[in-house]
């Protein structure tokens, strides 16, 4: 089964860097998809599982502020970690992680490759080594990718993650993960 032409190796990607537009105002580098990290991806041949964004998925597109744009950006990303840790928020990235987990758990079942997870750091929802939090930059996770992470040492999978921002730094912490 699946002796086709595909990889089986599939990566885990945050939603942003496929949709810039999805995130929070005053925070895109690019104007739809991060194209340098799309096309290493493309070239190493995985397969691309886009994340869901818990942020516009909870908060919506002005992430429940219209003026949040207007504040730095780990002011603004503070306030929304701290909706996002809300008990009807922390419900929601409950079921995320699971739609993900489910995902993982079908490709793991036929014997394909789990990456990695690519996030996005200094996010208070997808940030791998950095997140917001008290209105600055510091080292941790954001909300979502602590649990989506947690969730696949629970089940037994080892998948390694990185994150990144805008520039040549990330696209090498990707190379490294990808052995390209």
């Amino acid at each position: 089964m699946f002796t086709d032409g595909r990889s089986k190796r599939v990566l885990f990607l945050a939603h942003c860097a496929l949709n810039q537009n999805a995130i929070s105002d005053g925070t895109a580098d690019y104007p739809g998809a991060h194209g340098d990290l799309l096309r290493l991806l493309l070239e190493q041949g995985v397969g691309l599982v886009q994340l869901p964004c818990p942020e516009l998925r909870c908060l919506g597109l002005d992430r429940g502020d219209p003026r949040g744009g207007s504040r730095p950006v780990v002011v603004e990303n503070t306030r929304i970690r701290g909706e996002m840790s809300r008990p009807a928020a922390q419900e929601t990235l409950d079921g995320l992680v699971e739609e993900v987990l489910c995902q993982a758990r079908e490709y793991r079942k036929h014997g394909f490759q789990l990456v990695g997870v690519v996030g996005m750091n200094r996010s208070p929802c997808c940030g791998v080594e950095s997140t917001s939090r008290e209105d600055r930059e510091v080292p941790g996770q954001g909300v979502f990718m602590e649990k989506l992470l947690a969730a696949f040492r629970a089940e037994g999978m080892e998948v390694p993650a990185v994150g990144i921002k805008a520039g040549p730094e990330g696209l090498e912490k990707v190379r490294g993960l990808l052995g390209a």
